[in-house]
């Protein structure tokens, strides 16, 4: 019996798929379950796991854009097992250089290197030497193409200069195309403050141990971080919307989206209620989150929903930047690198961690006091965490 595989709805709105990596080949036999391929939607790369077991025959390439319902392999179910085959590990992929991927001229006569006059405009604005570039077009002929997409080098080559090229997955074109439209379509600015992690960094060397042994997970900045903002949430509701058409709808939860760095990209898994949980609960939700993003098996309905979203680019060492708001959210919270600055201290300089913390916001819907309220009102939990988010007791806070 032969059966049609069909491309399963990764979820609600999304209409296709990309195939961004088959783990197996034609006239393999799979096992029921076994995952066959990764596909990429334009919010999540997902597995495709086999529907029974047999001899595989493909019905798509790796890129192709595969419509939700479509076939997309057959499995031949009547097929047995070859003796001793075991289920074939992922092909591995080498990497190839531009020459390989750059057809040859189909003949050398006058025509070969000589540039289009499109080309030889930008040729010379590059300063580079035509006999250096090998034309694609018709005869060899260098295309307008050809001149955007050699690179200029700092004096003459020498040795193997190989470069590659790939197709960007769905996920990161659709990534890419939702923070161009965040930048055109919003009215953004961003506010900056700063930071004395003392009392948190006092707390969390206090208590670090004791929370790990009891809870079976770090006690982070993100939990810290995670209270602030709904706190300010709280004080700051306009902060916590977002405009549909003519109107402004106000969430009276607090959906925080963490944004982290997954094989695929950028994931922004959904923290929900965090105005409900614990210190505890969000560093396990947050860890729980985060390994799934890191393991590719976060799904689509984890990431949706968000109502405001925290980005801590400290990790990669960022000291200060404007993060881009993460439609159709009207705010995101940047975290930056923490580090030992000197700072006056009634009346006197002193060495603390200090921290750049930047809020990015939509100003068709936040006003100024808004914006700057909301962001003092973070600094002010995260300097004085346990009057303001532990209500005067730490260690039942931590649940100790």
């Amino acid at each position: 019996m032969i059966l049609e595989m069909k491309v399963p709805s990764p979820g609600e709105s999304i209409s296709e798929v990309e195939i961004a990596e088959w783990l197996v080949s034609d006239g393999d036999y799979v096992e029921k379950d076994q995952t066959i391929a990764e596909v990429d939607s334009d919010k999540a790369t997902l597995e495709l796991p086999a529907e029974e077991s047999g001899i595989i025959t493909l019905k798509a390439e790796e890129g192709d854009a595969i419509a939700v319902g479509a076939v997309v392999c057959h499995i031949d179910t009547a097929a047995a097992k070859p003796a001793g085959q075991d289920a074939k590990p992922a092909p591995a992929k080498a990497t190839v250089s531009q020459a390989a991927t750059t057809p040859a001229p189909a003949q050398t006569n006058y025509a070969t290197g000589t540039a289009s006059p499109a080309a030889r405009k930008i040729i010379a604005e590059k300063g580079i030497d035509t006999a250096a570039i090998i034309g694609t077009g018709r005869d060899g002929r260098i295309t307008k193409e050809d001149a955007i997409n050699v690179v200029p080098s700092m004096g003459t080559p020498t040795g193997d200069r190989p470069t590659s090229r790939k197709k960007m997955s769905m996920l990161r074109r659709k990534v890419a195309e939702r923070l161009v439209a965040a930048k055109n379509e919003t009215a953004m600015l961003t506010t900056f403050n700063e930071v004395n992690m003392s009392p948190i960094f006092a707390l969390r060397a206090e208590y670090k141990e004791a929370f790990k042994a009891k809870h079976d997970v770090g006690l982070g900045f993100m939990s810290f971080f995670t209270k602030a903002v709904v706190r300010a949430l709280k004080e700051f509701p306009d902060v916590n919307s977002m405009i549909d058409g003519n109107e402004q709808i106000l969430h009276d939860y607090c959906d925080i989206s963490v944004a982290v760095s997954g094989p695929k990209g950028l994931m922004v898994p959904v923290v929900r209620n965090a105005e409900a949980m614990s210190f505890k609960d969000v560093e396990t939700e947050i860890k729980r989150l985060a390994i799934r993003a890191r393991d590719g098996q976060i799904t689509v309905d984890e990431m949706t929903g968000g109502t405001f979203t925290i980005s801590n680019g400290g990790v990669f060492g960022s000291m200060l930047s404007t993060p881009i708001i993460n439609p159709p959210q009207s705010a995101i919270l940047g975290m930056h690198n923490i580090l030992q600055r000197p700072i006056a201290v009634d009346g006197k300089v002193e060495i603390h961690p200090m921290m750049y913390v930047a809020l990015s916001y939509d100003h068709r819907i936040i006003d100024g006091r808004e914006s700057v309220g909301f962001l003092v009102a973070v600094k002010e939990a995260l300097e004085d965490p346990v009057a303001l988010l532990m209500d005067g007791d730490a260690k039942k806070a931590l649940e100790l």
